[in-house]
């Protein structure tokens, strides 16, 4: 049922959006830096919503794994992009929603009056997150550099090991939260255990992710919201490259678990993959668009962000879309179509058991009854983050432009994106069609 709510800001309009195809990182966009990435969806971006890089007041971009070499790297991407250079950009980061938060910094702006056009998204090459070293390597070079004769370098080099040499991935450290100790894979498994999620349910969430993300590419319903990214060799990378043709439940029962070996349930076949790729949305306010005689892809009516537990950060999406629905005296069958972000099929299926728990209401939000039900047929209805991956400073525009753009192929009015975030945060964003 359809109702009109109202927010105390006017909507934000998503004039146009485009991405780049999500590669598994190590894979066919490893070569290509986060910049670059972010490059190609901005400059596809303006494409789409047929405007000159000259008309973009300011850009905003999600990342995570900030390159080293390109810091603020909205900056980069922005004047790479052929932006002024008197224009501004920066970058945020809130984990996994960097991408969601990116448009909020932008809307930010556009309600103070600093700009009217912005370009908000996310870029990750989850491929070029640095090896780092061990501390006594780092200190031992350190210490080697400030000698200043022979015989002082050779004292220090008697402090080497070999073990010194052993690199720490980043990328590991990235994903563990430093609070609570777990990596995010053995929070899922805390979930899967807390809500009985069997392995068989994880992955039969997870097949039917990768078959619906293979029909959605097959209909060309992505191919419409992807930009294809050239290489150096001269070949271009059009396609996600995480979805399945012919995935099986019998080839993902087949995988061994990856974050508790004899007790888990959480394997490779039914998490979201790490992943490259970048994602852009046009944004101006309402009224300007009316104005300019645009129809926008879609508009923002309003985002939450709330806070849980870190040991059960993917229960985020339930705390932020309570809070958001609670401020308007809505529910959540008054959204037409939802995407909770598949960081792990135990996780989304913990979203729902705890939206539709009358237990967790009272327990968290003080309340007698279950916020409400998420149905199966209503979520992620073109697959999700399991097929198509997390490039994590990216995902939250990426789920913004697709649920718009489903919105409008079915002739929907009311969209609800929303995602867990590492840390224990949650993130949930109100999408419309049409005012």
């Amino acid at each position: 049922m359809s109702r009109t709510f109202q927010t105390e800001f006017e909507p934000l309009a998503v004039v146009a959006g485009m991405r780049t195809p999500f590669a598994k990182a190590f894979g066919p966009l490893s070569t290509v830096p986060a910049d670059e990435l972010g490059r190609v969806a901005l400059t596809a971006a303006l494409q789409r919503a047929g405007l000159a890089a000259d008309r973009v007041d300011e850009v905003v971009f999600g990342n995570v794994a900030s390159p080293p070499e390109t810091a603020n790297i909205s900056r980069v991407i922005a004047l790479r992009s052929g932006v002024p250079q008197d224009r501004v950009a920066h970058t945020v980061h809130r984990n996994c929603a960097s991408g969601m938060e990116a448009i909020v910094s932008a809307w930010q702006s556009i309600r103070e009056g600093r700009s009217e056009i912005v370009v908000a998204g996310g870029t990750e090459s989850m491929s070029n997150v640095p090896l780092l070293w061990d501390s006594r390597m780092k200190n031992l070079l350190l210490d080697l550099s400030r000698q200043k004769s022979i015989f002082g370098k050779l004292r220090v080099m008697t402090r080497f090991r070999p073990a010194m040499l052993r690199p720490i991935p980043a990328l590991q450290l990235g994903l563990t939260d430093p609070t609570c100790g777990l990596n995010m894979g053995q929070t899922a498994e805390l979930l899967a255990k807390d809500f009985n999620i069997s392995r068989e349910e994880q992955d039969r969430f997870a097949l039917l992710s990768h078959q619906r993300a293979i029909e959605t590419w097959d209909r060309c319903f992505y191919k419409c919201e992807t930009a294809p990214v050239a290489l150096t060799d001269g070949t271009n990378i059009e396609k996600d490259s995480g979805p399945r043709k012919g995935q099986t439940i019998e080839a993902l029962a087949k995988l061994k678990p990856l974050f508790e070996p004899t007790t888990g349930s959480v394997t490779a076949g039914n998490s979201c993959p790490i992943t490259d790729g970048a994602c852009a949305l046009v944004l101006m306010p309402a009224h300007r668009a009316r104005a300019s005689g645009i129809t926008p892809l879609g508009y923002i009516r309003d985002y939450s962000v709330a806070g849980c537990e870190p040991r059960r950060m993917g229960l985020g999406p339930v705390h932020a879309t309570h809070k958001l629905i609670t401020r308007h005296g809505m529910s959540l069958s008054d959204f037409d179509l939802i995407e909770i972000n598949e960081a792990f099929a135990a996780q989304v299926i913990a979203c729902q058991r705890a939206f539709a728990s009358d237990e967790f209401a009272r327990i968290h939000f003080g309340q007698s009854k279950a916020i409400g039900e998420v149905p199966t047929e209503f979520l992620n209805v073109n697959g999700g983050a399991i097929a198509l991956g997390h490039p994590v400073g990216t995902t939250g525009a990426r789920l913004v432009l697709t649920l718009l753009r489903a919105l409008k192929e079915k002739k929907l009015k009311r969209g609800l994106a929303t995602l867990c975030i590492g840390g224990g945060q949650g993130m949930a964003m109100w999408l419309e069609s049409d005012l």
